[in-house]
């Protein structure tokens, strides 16, 4: 059973989120505000959050940045923000999903359950395969799922990995837009190519020797993304 922290202001779509989750077997916790929401997580653990941005104490994005100080736990925005360039830094800040209000719950649960199944550990019998794949700058344990830079692990987000293991699997290969946005955050996705080049920036800011100038995540204008070793 997963538990769910629901962080909204918004009494009436806290209430349907809570039946919503609830007749679906997931455990529940909810906050109104951030503060209380850092609180809850730290005491509660939950395997996925739901958050709004529009918060009465503090942007939803610090609550973001407070979170991904500890845990890489799967955060799906929920939120009437709808501007490119806000979506944009939540992500940038650590978010995995962004749904826009009004929002169908169908759509809702469906990537809900898309980001607690990427957080979810695959081992060699997941996998099928236990290579370790080495750069002059990083390792890349893929049945482990980790990431060793400069003798220390490396913390990835749930998405960050999943875009590294989907890249690293095709080392050399060019894997197209649309494959990784569908291999990452499911089948419904091909057009938001604003996550790609958030997540693509982030792990160049983690892994890459020089970021700006990169040697292993390598772009192809329109088309994709290609890992060299």
């Amino acid at each position: 059973m997963n538990r769910v922290l629901v962080v909204d202001d918004e009494p009436q779509i806290v209430r349907a989120l809570v039946i919503n989750l609830k007749a679906r077997k997931y455990e529940v916790d909810a906050a109104p505000d951030g503060a209380t929401a850092l609180q809850l997580a730290a005491a509660r653990h939950p395997d996925v959050v739901i958050l709004d941005l529009g918060l009465p104490d503090m942007d939803g994005v610090e609550v973001i940045k407070g979170l991904r100080g500890w845990t890489r736990v799967p955060i799906l925005v929920l939120s009437a923000r709808q501007t490119s360039d806000e979506k944009v830094e939540a992500l940038d800040a650590g978010a995995d999903d962004y749904v826009t209000k009004p929002f169908g719950m169908d759509e809702l649960l469906a990537r809900l359950r898309a980001a607690v199944r990427r957080a979810e550990p695959t081992g060699p019998s997941a996998t099928g395969d236990d290579a370790i794949v080495e750069t002059e700058v990083f390792t890349v344990d893929l049945a482990a799922k980790k990431v060793n830079r400069d003798g220390r692990d490396v913390r990835l987000t749930p998405t960050e990995w999943h875009l590294l293991e989907v890249l690293v699997r095709n080392t050399g290969r060019l894997v197209s837009q649309k494959q990784l946005l569908q291999e990452v955050w499911g089948p419904s996705y091909g057009t938001e190519t604003n996550y790609l080049r958030v997540y693509m920036a982030q792990l160049r800011r983690k892994l890459e020797r020089d970021p700006s100038h990169p040697k292993h995540f390598i772009t192809e204008p329109g088309m994709g993304y290609r890992f060299e070793v």
